[in-house]
């Protein structure tokens, strides 16, 4: 006879951790959770500077994308965490929220009502534990470590000089009033350590008697008896197959990637494509799998005059060091996400609100793919935050071990391309600025013979690649594409719900971890029928006049004359 628990919870990554939490609050209810990688265990993952060997072979799927037609038809490398923690084990820890008219667009475009900032504050408020900030944007005593830079290198600060010099103001908190500008990030950090989703929810609570964890454990099917989900078919490492019982939901928590598969592979999806892969259906519902939405990156990279970044301490004796930094005073290399500082601004000056973000990474190796300089260098990404495009994620087959076929259609829009362009001339200009003089050697890549907007997109082409932020597979709304209700349940399926990053409607204007365990806070809420937070009406910038923000706002010449701004001519805002 097979197993029962209350809630069957497919997928620990930080939703499914927010939700493990906050549904075994309930001693009468018991749950279980299933996660398809290992425990959190690395070292690696504890580690801040972790990240940069994650993003790699280790502690995820190791996806790529179908050839991407709007950027040459590149294959891009799609990583997403395969581990206790998913996404939020192998991040670089950025804590950003999205700008608040992203969640308006929510509620006002979308048609999520209940969705709108005022009603989601108060759950990023829930989750948060913030070492300095505390007022009506911020909280602290959530379970959530949320901390400032242990020790940011000086560099960090030349590129917020620079950029204050390009005309873009300091930031000393994007997730407040106003996203705007540049600064330093917080991180999901504490004692100088990931504070993952895992560490954060999960492991203070393993002890409950009434949750049960699995991992190496592989949802493969959604059990559905008359359009009701009953439990869940999985895999066990060695390889045993078993199905257990959900007594009141199943939960898909399984990513923008994850959580689609498995629906489809449940017969949950569209009809046609079900079919075509061999699947039965068991309920038609077309919108499963499309509405993918990704941030696309697109970055410049310089040498140094000497040791002012990370790349030196690859050397053995550096490296000790560093080592023994960390484990005697939690500073030093090891205790750094290695991107303290960026922000927010412009390509597009009619836009409603910031539409590229910025990482100002502390080397030159540190994506996957691109060898480290022989000195150190420093690498500026830049990120158009509201594509246009859409994409997909279909099945390769019936089989549950298969990778999912994979399209976030980078560029498939003209527009995303020329905003594209437009924030890479806005990062090549900050790196021109004055306050870099001294500490710039030269621009590697592209190098500066790429001046042109062709000669730039032919770079991104070959360079370009995904910010780690899908999101909408299974998006929540009223429409015939949603595949969720306003409570995120399935249409058309009892207790059945998926509440991840695929269940955003619209992509955020920034990192998505944050926004993640924002819904499964509230998810929690819903699920267990508890009385919501109440709404928080804080005032925020609805958006800058365009004459108050020229500064950085379009295409450029980019060619370095240190004045300080860039200008251009603007489009149709998104």
């Amino acid at each position: 006879m097979a197993e029962e628990f209350d809630y069957v919870i497919a997928g620990g990554g930080p939703a499914g951790c927010v939700l493990a939490r906050r549904l075994t609050e309930d001693a009468d209810v018991s749950v279980l959770l299933l996660e398809a990688g290992r425990a959190d265990s690395h070292p690696y993952i504890r580690m801040p500077a972790g990240f940069a060997k994650l993003t790699g072979a280790k502690a995820n799927w190791g996806y790529s994308t179908v050839g991407q037609e709007g950027v040459g038809g590149r294959d891009f490398w799609y990583p997403q965490g395969k581990v206790l923690g998913g996404g939020s084990s192998i991040n670089a820890q950025i804590y950003t929220r999205g700008n608040p008219l992203d969640y308006e667009a929510w509620a006002e475009v979308a048609g999520c009502t209940g969705w709108a900032f005022a009603d989601v504050l108060p759950y990023f408020k829930r989750a948060e534990d913030n070492e300095r900030l505390e007022d009506e944007y911020h909280a602290n005593g959530g379970p959530l470590g949320v901390s400032d830079p242990v020790n940011p290198l000086p560099i960090s600060k030349v590129f917020l000089r620079a950029a204050q010099q390009a005309g873009i103001p300091y930031r000393h908190d994007f997730n407040g009033a106003v996203q705007e500008g540049m600064g330093f990030y917080q991180m999901t950090q504490r004692n100088a350590a990931r504070c993952s989703a895992a560490r954060a929810y999960l492991h203070p609570v393993l002890d409950r008697p009434n949750l049960t964890l699995r991992t190496r454990t592989l949802a493969t099917r959604i059990l559905v008896e008359q359009r009701r989900a009953s439990g869940v078919a999985y895999r066990a490492q060695d390889g045993a197959t078993a199905t257990v019982r959900a007594r009141r939901e199943v939960i898909v928590t399984a990513g923008a990637i994850g959580s689609p598969k498995l629906l489809m592979l449940s017969g949950i999806g569209p009809a046609d494509h079900l079919r075509e892969t061999g699947v039965e259906v068991v309920h038609d519902l077309p919108g499963v799998g499309r509405n993918l939405q990704d941030h696309m990156d697109v970055y410049v990279v310089n040498e140094l005059t000497g040791n002012h970044s990370y790349d030196h301490v690859a050397k053995w004796h550096h490296t000790l060091w560093a080592g023994l930094q960390y484990v005697l005073f939690k500073k030093g290399p090891v205790a750094s996400n290695l991107v303290d500082a960026g922000g927010f601004w412009y390509a597009d000056p009619a836009a409603r609100s910031p539409d590229i973000q910025f990482h100002f990474m502390l080397g030159s190796g540190l994506e996957h793919g691109l060898e480290k300089l022989k000195n150190d260098g420093v690498t500026l990404n830049s990120a158009f935050l509201r594509p246009r495009a859409r994409g997909w994620v279909k099945l390769r087959s019936a089989d549950p071990t298969e990778p999912p076929l994979i399209n976030p259609n980078y560029w498939g829009d003209p527009y995303d391309k020329a905003m594209s362009i437009r924030g890479f001339r806005l990062a090549r200009e900050i790196m021109a600025q004055a306050a870099f003089q001294p500490y710039l050697k030269a621009e590697r890549l592209p190098g500066p013979a790429v001046r042109t907007d062709e000669e730039i997109a032919d770079y991104a082409r070959r360079h370009g690649k995904t910010d780690y932020h899908p999101v909408g597979t299974c998006k929540m709304g009223t429409d015939a594409m949603a595949v969720v209700d306003l409570s995120l349940k399935v249409h058309g399926i009892e207790a059945l719900r998926v509440c991840d990053s695929s269940t955003m409607p619209l992509l955020v204007s920034a990192n998505t971890n944050a926004p993640t365990i924002m819904m499964a806070e509230k998810g929690a809420d819903l699920i267990r029928g508890r009385p919501l937070l109440p709404r928080l009406n804080v005032g925020f910038h609805r958006r800058l006049e365009p004459a108050d923000r020229s500064a950085g706002s379009g295409t450029g010449t980019g060619t370095g004359t240190g004045t300080g701004k860039v200008t251009g001519t603007g489009a149709a805002a998104p």
